[in-house]
């Protein structure tokens, strides 16, 4: 995150609660979402979705919603008490959890943050909300086509520790060259 962003938040939250805390308000919404929620930290709308089909499919990724992946950030004051459960062995030290879904233009529309840095990403993604609106059956579905596939579903774009579910792809380590890929236009269902 660039430092005027980060300043322009923290600034923002500043003013709105001067104890600078979340806290559940009568709506049992929490501080900082009902300060940004109209721009970040929301599920994407109809006309949200059907832009970023729009620029997916000119980016060559049709069907594509959004990246998804975890960050590990260090905490610098982890209290002796919870060392061992936010101490990860291949990181070393302590850290906490970040899951985001953003755009290309790097809208957060999902993020999950709190997690001790012991889990791994399919760890966190099984705690995580982003799904719960798919096995509900709340989800839009999309119909794409991606060389000579038929797709019903958006998907996110992930690295390589993700399952192989039909909502992920995951990209390419070392890529060749162009591939052929030969999309459909992609629809809203």
């Amino acid at each position: 995150m660039k430092r005027p962003l980060f300043l322009r938040i923290v600034n923002s939250l500043s003013n709105h609660d001067a104890y600078f805390t979340q806290r559940w308000r009568s709506a049992r919404k929490r501080g900082i979402i009902s300060i940004f929620e109209k721009d970040y930290l929301r599920r994407p709308n109809k006309e949200d979705l059907r832009r970023q089909l729009q620029i997916g499919e000119k980016r060559g990724f049709p069907g594509m919603i959004g990246s998804i992946d975890c960050m590990h950030w260090k905490l610098k004051n982890c209290p002796k008490a919870w060392k061992w459960q936010f101490t990860s062995d291949h990181k070393g030290v302590s850290t906490v959890i970040l899951k985001a879904v953003a755009s290309y233009d790097l809208w957060i529309w999902h993020a999950f943050f709190g997690l001790p840095g012991t889990l791994n990403d399919i760890n966190v993604l099984d705690r995580s909300p982003v799904f719960d609106d798919i096995e509900s059956g709340e989800v839009p579905h999309v119909h794409h086509s991606v060389n000579g596939h038929e797709y019903n579903l958006a998907y996110y774009l992930t690295d390589g520790i993700y399952l192989k579910w039909v909502v992920f792809v995951q990209s390419l380590r070392y890529p060749q060259g162009k591939g052929e890929i030969i999309c459909n236009t992609t629809r809203i269902m």
